[in-house]
């Protein structure tokens, strides 16, 4: 991973410069008012997005066709209250058409009683065709936009569960705080991406990368210490005092998080989060997000490397030495402390993953939202069998499948309580899980 981290710092670095300064919301409210500007039936084709004059100035060009007239070319710029990380970036202050300022009266129209007309909202002229979109059943298509909907949080589930199966296979015990890990993943990503504002590199590109390289490296040297300083001196603990102590651990990083951001959410902008409409069931769209897509696809990847890293690397096969006998391996010349140490460093890093990907797409995350989404994953790595890396990214996935279908087909208010019961009922009958042992019976390293 060392020489992983520059790689990605450099790559942000020379994308920098192609980047927008605008997110697709505003982008989107800004195509959003040009039908008005233009008479009614007029056929209008987006041509280029750029900057304008101003930093909060976003211009569009655009081509108009009346009835059987020539295309004429037209402008549109918008100015926002602010810019950056600001809480009001998105809020449309004006718009001048080609040029000339719309008037206070106007806009106030324009945006009063159109552009937030919540029961009919503005078409967008940038939009796709519902026409072109492919057809499909209409059984199919809604499977498909739950099963799109599901692959983030499999995602993150995936990584927080194969952090509690890479300590739980080696010492037999559940720590208790990896979701305030990834809340603090979460923190370190948002303060990453305002100190890169503040150096003027601030890019959708470039915030990513920098988001997960400051939330792993945050994660991974508070996992180190935790290890260090906490759970290597309960080690030869008998009783229950490491569950204990992480509980504690837990308390104290969620306390630790509500004095570092206050109790106000943290967010960072969104990016590329504007929909691609890819099939359609009548009037029913199916959509995706590039945001969702991209980092679901990169926690699902990155949870399958962990299940690699354990199977073919070096460290992998030393990891499963301790796992099945600390004392053989130490024989062997295997550093059982030093791969406690790895493990649980991946393992944090991996939660700060987590946390990233919550803060990118769904807007943020609180100081105390680990606790819940930490108690999931844990359910979900008791599903697949939490000594198990691999058990524990499929029962990720399986819990992120159970909690789709149960919220297209079932009272929304009740979904936690299933997956809860849902745990009741496997560790009645399968306490080592579907992918683990019949029996719950953790061994003695």
């Amino acid at each position: 991973m060392r020489p992983l981290l520059p790689l990605l710092i450099l790559l942000g670095l020379a994308l920098a410069g192609c980047g927008e300064r605008f997110d697709t919301d505003q982008t989107r409210l800004c195509r959003q008012a040009i039908p008005p500007l233009n008479p009614p039936g007029a056929r209008i084709a987006i041509e280029r997005v750029t900057s304008g004059p101003r930093s909060n100035v976003l211009r569009i060009f655009y081509r108009v066709e009346i009835g059987a007239g020539p295309a004429r070319q037209r402008l549109i710029d918008c100015l926002f209250a602010g810019e950056g990380m600001s809480l009001q970036r998105g809020a449309l202050i004006g718009v001048a058409a080609d040029g000339r300022p719309m008037s206070d009266a106007s806009f106030y129209l324009l945006r009063r009683f159109y552009l937030e007309n919540r029961e009919e909202p503005p078409p967008d002229p940038g939009a796709k065709r519902l026409e072109d979109l492919p057809q499909l059943p209409s059984a199919l298509a809604y499977g498909l936009q739950q099963g799109l909907s599901a692959l983030p949080s499999a995602a993150i589930y995936a990584l927080l569960a194969s952090a509690y199966a890479l300590i739980y296979g080696l010492t037999g015990r559940i720590v208790l705080s990896f979701g305030e890990f990834a809340a603090l993943g979460a923190l370190a990503a948002v303060v990453g991406v305002a100190l890169l504002v503040s150096v003027a590199l601030s890019t959708p590109v470039t915030g990513l990368l920098v988001a997960f390289a400051v939330a792993m490296l945050v994660t991974a040297f508070h996992g180190f210490a935790m290890g260090r300083f906490v759970l290597r001196h309960l080690e030869r603990a008998n009783g229950q005092q490491m569950l204990i102590a992480t509980i504690g651990l837990a308390i104290g990083l969620s306390e630790y998080l509500r004095l570092a951001q206050g109790p106000d959410l943290r967010w960072l902008p969104p990016v590329f989060n504007e929909p691609w409409a890819l099939a359609r069931a009548g009037s029913f769209v199916v959509t995706a997000t590039p945001v969702g897509l991209a980092l679901a696809a990169a926690g699902l990847a990155a949870a399958a490397g962990l299940v690699l890293l354990i199977r073919w690397s070096a460290f992998g096969r030393a990891w499963r030495a301790v796992s099945d006998d600390a004392r053989t391996a130490a024989l062997f010349g295997i550093d059982a402390r030093a791969v406690h140490d790895r493990a649980l460093i991946l393992a944090c890093a991996a939660c700060g993953a987590a946390g990233v990907i919550v803060t990118a797409i769904y807007g943020g995350m609180g100081f105390a939202g680990g606790f819940t989404l930490g108690l999931k994953a844990l359910v979900a790595a008791i599903l697949g069998g939490i000594g198990s890396v691999a058990g524990a990214c499929l029962g990720g996935l399986s819990i992120a499948l159970f909690e789709v279908i149960w919220s297209s087909t079932m009272p929304l208010e009740q979904r936690d309580i299933a997956v809860y019961s849902l745990l009741a009922v496997v560790l009645i009958l399968r306490p080592g899980g579907f992918f683990g042992d019949g029996a719950l019976a953790p061994r003695q390293v």
